[in-house]
């Protein structure tokens, strides 16, 4: 398969996130735009009005090197799988997590004193797909095998290891380990009896109308109702 089979072949929510982060990306590297009018600031957007940072700021993940290549990479396989997997025609959904993950992720941006939150959006996927699939196998460089629930925590620790800070990482599990709360837990508990708190707005439904129905038992997370 090649690049462009690869990317036709991505889901529409994941398609437009990549191609997002790739345009912004190989712009700032063109010095078409600079990182400076891309990155989250509240005062910014308080009192300037620069409304576009609050979006922008996910879409930057830093020079093109490998570095953006590694995290680039964790997007694609993990949004996809998850899209594919436990949102499977469920696109609209997925749109609610990440929208609802930015959120949290725009309120501790100023305690933590973060510029760029695309990388701590990337970690909240994995946590999520993480959860959601924590039998599955997962080899770390060839060294070592492991369950993928330990798997953000495998990948925190190697950051740590060469250098790395671990708030990006923390700040993403957080949003992540929320999200899974409440949509995967809290309604399967007594207080919760089946509601689910974190229920996808109809505006969002609408814009995938077009969207096939569900296929009953066929990679759904299934949630009550």
């Amino acid at each position: 398969m090649d690049v462009v089979d690869g990317y036709n072949s991505l889901p529409v929510v994941t398609r437009v996130y990549v191609t997002l982060v790739v345009i912004t990306s190989a712009l700032c590297a063109l010095d078409v735009i600079s990182p400076f009018y891309l990155y989250f600031n509240s005062k910014l957007i308080l009192y300037k009005h620069e409304y576009w940072r609050l979006l922008t700021n996910f879409l930057y993940f830093g020079n093109i090197g490998i570095d953006f290549i590694f995290h680039l990479f964790f997007l694609i396989r993990y949004s996809k799988s998850l899209e594919e997997g436990s949102f499977r025609n469920k696109s609209a959904d997925f749109l609610w997590m990440l929208v609802f993950g930015g959120i949290m992720l725009t309120a501790m941006a100023p305690v933590a004193k973060v510029q760029f939150l695309g990388t701590s959006l990337n970690f909240m996927l994995v946590y999520v797909w993480a959860r959601r699939h924590p039998s599955v196998p997962l080899s770390f460089l060839g060294i070592f095998t492991f369950g993928a629930a330990y798997l953000p925590w495998v990948l925190m620790a190697f950051s740590v290891l060469i250098g790395g800070s671990p708030i990006l990482d923390i700040l993403g599990m957080i949003a992540g380990h929320t999200y899974y709360y409440l949509e995967d837990v809290y309604p399967h508990t007594q207080q919760g009896r089946g509601r689910r708190l974190l229920k996808t707005p109809q505006l969002f439904k609408q814009l995938f109308q077009s969207n096939t129905a569900p296929i009953a038992g066929v990679g759904n997370h299934q949630h009550l109702d």
